[in-house]
């Protein structure tokens, strides 16, 4: 059994292994009281005048108290950054984590306008984002409520987020965010005059990019009965994602 849980951990693409690693321990090591929420929100103060420079990146690690809305969260960051790196990056890791560092840099900018402490959520919504528009034709169910297309997702998601009470600040710079990226990324480099202003350092691309793909890497496959909605096929299909 735990050779069989290391093995499927190990299966999970390396970003999304990590980065989703880094918030579950975080939020762990909140639980067991060994670090507390006070020593890991956002506080340009305390980066620029302390030199807790750790802040930075903390305050995207960190979802808040075991309960329903760090598992709603922590299971649609799983999701949709596996989804992201086994499809549009495959193969193309340093991409992938120049887009980690343009959104949570923009985050960082905005968050210092918008007075936020907690930046994760933002985060998560802009991977959704960014896979919901270069998805655009899947079906999707939510909660065997709502029958939509994928780019309606993230909006989707917060009306869910102003329905249980939370600010949608934080989701609308999710929102934003990932529409920079999408455009500058996918939409702008295809106008007429338009070019490629998103430019992947070499450094990146020589410490990640491997030239080549692991022969036994499996692709996450899509179990509608475990997923808390359906993904659909423009023709109302079961839509799978690793075909």
């Amino acid at each position: 059994m735990a050779q069989s849980f290391t093995q499927e951990y190990f299966q999970i693409p390396s970003v999304t292994r990590a980065y989703t690693t880094a918030c579950v321990l975080t939020t762990a090591a909140v639980q067991l009281e060994v670090i507390t929420p006070f020593q890991l929100y956002f506080n340009p103060d305390l980066i620029i005048r302390r030199y807790q420079i750790w802040r930075l990146i903390t305050n995207f690690l960190f979802f808040g108290s075991l309960g329903f809305s760090f598992l709603f969260n922590i299971i649609f960051l799983y999701r949709y950054c596996r989804m992201l790196e086994e499809g549009s990056f495959r193969g193309r890791t340093a991409d992938f984590i120049f887009m980690f560092l343009f959104g949570g840099v923009l985050m960082t900018l905005f968050g210092l306008f918008a007075n936020l402490f907690f930046l994760g959520q933002a985060f998560t919504i802009m991977l959704v984002y960014v896979w919901s528009r270069r998805n655009p034709y899947i079906r999707m169910n939510f909660f065997g409520l709502l029958n939509f297309q994928a780019p309606f997702l993230p909006w989707v998601l917060m009306g869910f987020s102003l329905l249980l009470g939370n600010s949608i600040v934080v989701d609308l710079l999710g929102i934003g965010v990932g529409h920079i990226y999408y455009f500058l990324e996918d939409v702008f480099p295809n106008q007429p005059g338009g070019r490629k202003l998103l430019i992947t350092p070499e450094l990146l691309r020589t410490v990640f990019d491997t030239p080549e793909e692991d022969p036994g890497y499996s692709p996450l496959t899509e179990d509608p009965a475990a997923d808390l909605w359906q993904d659909r096929g423009a023709d109302g299909e079961p839509h799978d994602q690793g075909q």
